[in-house]
């Protein structure tokens, strides 16, 4: 440990001394100035002083001569402090999130995850002392398997055919309108959901009430198909031809070609795209706060998705974050904590499928 300890000071101290050898004075000096500037600039913020604009102005003075005088180095200390802030952001909102979700978690425990009794006074029951996630958490795995079943058959079946088998003209329309769909507002979806599919659920199927998990779910796939289809097919399109065309060289169809090579040889991207869409749909908001009812408890059976109930840990968030306070506020910053772990193990679970499946098609095991 400790050899490994002094090998990265000798390393560190080598990269200062190259830096220091093939860096100009000036650049140097810039360099020094900008990481001051950033310096006081966060410990003004932090302060609440009126002054904070004053260091983001020599900072963005200091940038602009360099970029003049020293071009390069500016562009190479530009990247890397986006680099520290995008990490330095990223770990300032985790911190936020923990540290706003502890009075919960010093009051309820693991029953903040767990109490499942009784079922339909486990949100602000007991005066507001008593506070658990788990019908939220429910509700979030329910529409999101819904929308997975919805989205990743038809956004695989789409990109496909976008890559595979639809004519020139067909794909220059077909895929600028898939994308498109990517910018339509979510509350369009949840406002098209309310007023169409909720009411056609409520009017032929009399659910207990207008919202409902299937509606939700079904909007939502739909919203992620998008970012499937996207994907899938960017990854499917990157196949090179020369396996296409060696397959079909073998008397293969065209068909048996998609199926055994093309699909398979995508197949990391194809996965990710499958992942991501789950995250999307995971971590809709407006669409779901729109479409669902906001009562709190646990269908019978759980699989029940035309029950009563309908709540998701980001429409519990959004419905009632602006009047909450004390437990009631922590327990929805937990409610945010527990979304992004779960989020984030989908991104990750994501990252490793296309790493195993690369790692596969170059022939390692």
């Amino acid at each position: 440990m400790l050899q490994r300890l002094q090998e990265g000071q000798r390393g560190l101290s080598q990269r200062a001394r190259d830096y220091r050898s093939r860096t100009a004075d000036g650049a140097i000096a810039m360099h020094g100035l900008v990481a001051g500037w950033i310096v006081l600039a966060f410990l003004l913020f932090f302060v609440g002083s009126q002054w904070t604009v004053l260091p983001v102005i020599g900072f963005l003075g200091t940038m602009a001569y360099g970029w003049v005088r020293y071009q390069a180095e500016a562009a190479k200390g530009l990247t890397f402090l986006t680099t520290i802030l995008t990490v330095a952001i990223l770990a300032l909102i985790i911190s936020f999130l923990l540290i706003r979700s502890v009075p919960i978690v010093q009051e309820m425990g693991v029953d903040l995850l767990t109490k499942t009794e009784p079922a339909g006074n486990i949100w602000g029951a007991n005066g507001g002392t008593v506070w658990s996630l788990t019908p939220m958490m429910v509700g979030t795995a329910i529409t999101t398997v819904i929308a997975t079943v919805v989205a990743a058959p038809l956004g695989i079946a789409g990109a496909v055919f976008i890559s595979e088998m639809a004519p020139t003209r067909v794909r220059e329309v077909v895929k600028p309108g898939i994308e498109l769909m990517a910018g339509i507002p979510s509350i369009t979806y949840g406002f098209i959901g309310l007023t169409i599919v909720n009411q056609y659920f409520y009017l032929e199927f009399t659910t207990p009430t207008i919202g409902n998990y299937l509606a939700a779910g079904i909007m939502i796939g739909i919203m992620a198909l998008p970012t499937i289809v996207t994907v899938a097919e960017d990854a499917l399109s990157t196949v090179p031809e020369s396996m296409k065309s060696g397959s079909l060289a073998m008397g293969s169809t065209e068909w048996q070609t998609t199926k055994s090579v093309t699909i398979p040889a995508a197949l990391s991207g194809v996965s990710a795209g499958i992942l991501l869409g789950i995250g999307r749909a995971m971590g809709e908001t407006m669409a779901a706060t729109v479409m669902l009812s906001h009562t709190k408890g646990f269908p019978t059976p759980v699989f029940d998705v035309f029950a009563g109930y309908g709540e998701t840990l980001t429409t519990v968030i959004a419905f009632e974050g602006g009047n909450a306070s004390g437990l009631h506020l922590s327990a929805l910053f937990a409610g945010g904590v527990v979304l992004f772990f779960m989020v984030m193990v989908l991104s990750v679970t994501s990252q490793f499928v296309e790493w195993r499946m690369e790692k596969k098609l170059r022939g390692e095991q």
